[in-house]
């Protein structure tokens, strides 16, 4: 896919963080330094948000979440009705720790449409371990995950996947082990080992290389709880936001600055703070 030709105009991905809310606090996450924690996004504004993105003439991505664990608002599957009703071109992607997800949030998955995959952030297969990583009851987490792979088993519709952020840049025995846990505990959950990146400067990335090239994430629009657009994903905090997204989603996306990327395809070593990311 030819992202400067598709998708310049309009984003690729759309991610929305409807509650700053999460009932982890992951060591490798920025979560617990936000100033917006509780911050709940208005109704209005979520249904702006969608009401724009019907002029999107492109197939896309929704992830209705950034840093938090979106079970925890009991608006989220409304939310995603709605996407599927008004956005016939937008895909969503649901990504969360797991611990909050009840059968009646797995049941309502499986009723929504074009849903790319359920993906589950576990990061460790020690409970003590995974307590001190992630501040998580291990045990309450593996039941929801154990009935969530008896859905799939009778049915289920959905990829799910299952990941840890690697102790290096390439697995350690620790992953490699992760992976076998997981295989042998939930054979039809997919695995998927991730690099640990920066958040622009909050943790030590695994490669501390950054690429002499543009950026995928300059056609994303990342939407945190205060109407804030932040950089990016890993501008967890919004310290670098592009734009507040009540100024519209066209206009945020193609603001000058912003759109200047993707038009000239800078390499991120030519624009700041991307010239410290190892994403």
């Amino acid at each position: 896919m030819n992202l400067r030709a598709t998708y310049l105009d309009w984003p690729h991905e759309v991610s929305i963080e409807t509650f700053a809310k999460c009932n982890a606090s992951c060591t490798f996450c920025p979560y617990t330094t936000l100033e917006r924690i509780g911050a709940k996004m208005p109704d209005e504004l979520i249904d702006r948000i969608i009401d724009e993105l019907k002029d999107h003439p492109w197939p896309f991505i929704i992830s209705p979440f950034k840093v938090n664990e979106p079970f925890l608002d009991k608006r989220l599957i409304p939310i995603c009705q709605k996407i599927n009703r008004e956005l016939p071109r937008a895909h969503i992607r649901l990504f969360s720790n797991g611990s909050a997800l009840t059968e009646k949030h797995i049941d309502a998955v499986n009723e929504l449409e074009q849903v790319a995959h359920l993906w589950i952030s576990l990061n460790d297969y020690r409970p003590d371990e995974y307590k001190q990583l992630m501040g998580l009851d291990f045990e309450r987490t593996c039941k929801n995950l154990d009935l969530l792979h008896e859905k799939v088993a009778g049915g289920f519709r959905w990829p799910v996947v299952i990941s840890r952020v690697r102790e290096a840049f390439i697995p350690s025995p620790t992953d490699n082990a992760f992976a076998a846990f997981v295989n042998r505990r939930w054979p039809l959950f997919k695995v998927h080992l991730i690099k640990r990146d920066g958040w622009i400067g909050y943790t030590e990335p695994n490669d501390a290389v950054v690429p002499d090239a543009p950026c995928g994430r300059w056609f994303e629009l990342s939407i945190c709880a205060d109407g804030k657009v932040s950089l990016c994903c890993m501008d967890g905090t919004g310290e670098h936001a592009i734009g507040d997204i009540n100024n519209g989603v066209f206009e945020t996306y193609n603001a000058p600055h912003w759109r200047e990327r993707r038009l000239k395809m800078l390499s991120r070593h030519q624009v700041t703070p991307c010239n410290g990311c190892t994403y």
